[in-house]
């Protein structure tokens, strides 16, 4: 595709780290229905050869791993050469780790914050001299209903989402004055290779109650309990498509419902304990 085209400046392109299932994958296929042009890198991205095959030149799939910076750096170039710009930087790349904190060992903890934080941070270096140069994008930052809440056996997990909100939180306020919007996407329960591919820690019999039966109650949850990756994908290209966006995107009804109660504990432990607060100030 000729860069310099007036039919490729009117469109809108997509780096999507993730791309090749689930909320990623979708994502990648209604941006290009939608006639978006799209990066889509991965580890591996033979199972996206069909979106290529149909979507020819507006699919640029490109092999590499979020946690090289390097190779990313080498991503963010080459979708830059091929479209001339980017506009929407979906950070989606990421997995679950499930076990109580203790359980969790020290290599599995370091791998899956190397992917899901340290590969956010390869993503953002890389994109945002784009970005700012455009004064123009936006970034979707992948967490989920476990950025804002946790409970047994997600700690380790949750521990990666409430980072990227943190970092999120300053960011949004740092790209502002350049044109740039940030959305943190916080989907609930949804449908897809997530669950299947959680690196499950090795089990200690005291978090049997409490560790176990939760991983065994979202097992047995019905299918209906969960979001459906194509409705998620619509729920983010509709506040792509908002001239103000959210910073945070609730995308299910669990995930609203599991982070309202969380923060109205927070709420109700500032109320409850504002006595010993102001104390400190006397």
């Amino acid at each position: 595709m000729n860069e310099t085209s007036d039919q490729q400046t009117s469109l809108r392109a997509w780096f999507i780290t993730g791309a090749t299932s689930g909320i990623g994958r979708e994502l990648t296929l209604q941006a290009l229905e939608n006639g978006d042009v799209v990066s889509a890198i991965a580890r591996d991205t033979a199972s996206l050869d069909d979106l290529a095959e149909a979507h020819g030149d507006r699919l640029l799939l490109i092999r590499a791993d979020v946690r090289d910076e390097q190779a990313v750096r080498e991503a963010v170039g080459r979708t830059h050469a091929r479209f001339g710009r980017i506009d929407v930087v979906a950070n989606n790349a990421g997995y679950g780790l499930f076990g109580a904190v203790e359980e969790a060992s020290d290599t599995q903890v370091r791998a899956v914050f190397d992917t899901n934080v340290f590969g956010v941070l390869n993503v953002l270096r890389a994109t945002l001299p784009i970005l700012r140069s455009q004064r123009s994008g936006h970034i979707l930052q992948g967490s989920s209903v476990y950025g804002q809440s946790a409970h047994p056996g997600v700690g380790l997990l949750a521990a990666t989402k409430y980072a990227v909100e943190g970092l999120s939180d300053a960011l949004v306020a740092e790209v502002a004055p350049l044109g740039i919007n940030v959305t943190l996407i916080q989907p609930g329960m949804t449908a897809t290779p997530f669950l299947s591919n959680l690196d499950v820690a090795a089990g200690l019999d005291d978090y049997d109650q409490t560790v176990r039966e939760v991983h065994k109650g979202i097992g047995e949850l019905p299918r209906s309990a969960f979001s459906t990756a194509a409705r998620i994908a619509e729920g983010i290209r509709t506040a792509v498509d908002s001239p103000i966006p959210p910073l945070r995107l609730a995308l299910g009804a669990s995930s609203a419902t599991g982070m309202r109660t969380a923060l109205e504990a927070r709420i109700a432990d500032l109320d409850n304990w504002n006595r010993v607060t102001d104390a400190v100030d006397r």
